[in-house]
């Protein structure tokens, strides 16, 4: 009986966070282990749905950079980066938007579905969605890499008002219809901020932003965003967690109210997130 309660206690938890977010836009950045560990890959989906049934409106971006690697593989091309992002010839961009339209996105659509609800899936290119530039880097031409200069949210809400779950491939054009790929935080920031979205959530491996990355008990757990360079000057925030962070601050500047960098390793921590009193993960804020 103990066990039933405990569970009770729990949904009495979510109630004021059930009704301070019902009808609120949450977008989900889905990348990395919970997009490959099966066991893990189940907990994001029926947390999204659950989200989507208590009256959330979630919004999916995802990456698939994994996949495309193992793509690229397959045809005998190598994978280079630089500044962590791909170098992105003709060829890759063509194996890229296959990989994360033709795949990936049809793939998370099918999860949703299974749970009966209704999944729509597009890329950038969709409606015109995300209308890019080429990216330029100092020194170094990376290829068909977008900056996103605008971002079209009029068919997101219509799939929205709708009752439909967006999911969407970071994939673009520029004004000549040539097609980018694009980084799927960067997107995802882009795309909540033009949202005005209640939050933006990263799924990431790690727990969130650390003082010691040795130490799990030093996350920090909320940071404003204005401290984000002197972290990074700090070294707190190094290595791939900076352009993250970066994203992060951005889509706060942007005009998202919450970003959080949870760990998506750890089963059901979008749940977590949202609706208990402590939370998960980090927060950055305005």
């Amino acid at each position: 009986m103990q066990e039933y309660i405990e569970k009770a206690k729990v949904l009495v938890e979510a109630l004021p966070y059930i009704k301070e977010f019902s009808g609120k836009i949450v977008v989900i950045k889905y990348g990395g282990s919970a997009m490959v560990d099966e066991r893990i890959k189940a907990s994001v989906i029926q947390d999204i749905v659950l989200m989507k049934l208590v009256g959330l409106k979630p919004v999916i971006v995802h990456g698939g950079g994994k996949e495309i690697s193992a793509m690229l593989s397959k045809i005998g091309k190598e994978s280079l980066f630089v500044n962590g992002l791909r170098v992105t010839d003709l060829e890759t961009a063509e194996v890229a938007e296959m990989v994360l339209s033709g795949k990936v996105n049809k793939d998370i659509v099918q999860l949703i579905q299974n749970h009966d609800l209704d999944a729509v899936g597009i890329s950038g290119k969709d409606a015109k969605t995300l209308k890019v530039s080429k990216k330029e880097i100092d020194g170094y031409d990376v290829g068909y890499v977008g900056d996103i200069d605008k971002v079209n949210t009029g068919l997101i809400e219509t799939l929205l008002n709708h009752d439909f779950i967006p999911v969407i491939a970071p994939v673009g054009t520029d004004d000549q219809g040539d097609t980018y790929n694009i980084n799927a935080d960067y997107a995802a920031s882009a795309i909540a901020g033009a949202l005005s979205a209640e939050k933006l959530i990263f799924l990431t491996d790690v727990e969130g932003i650390l003082r010691d990355v040795k130490d799990s008990a030093s996350l920090i757990s909320r940071i404003p965003v204005q401290d984000v360079p002197k972290l990074i000057d700090e070294d707190i925030i190094s290595g791939g967690m900076i352009p993250k962070a970066e994203c992060c601050a951005w889509g706060i500047k942007q005009g998202v109210k919450r970003v959080h960098i949870l760990d998506g390793r750890l089963e059901h921590s979008v749940l977590l997130e949202v609706f208990t009193k402590k939370g998960i993960g980090t927060m950055f804020l305005s």
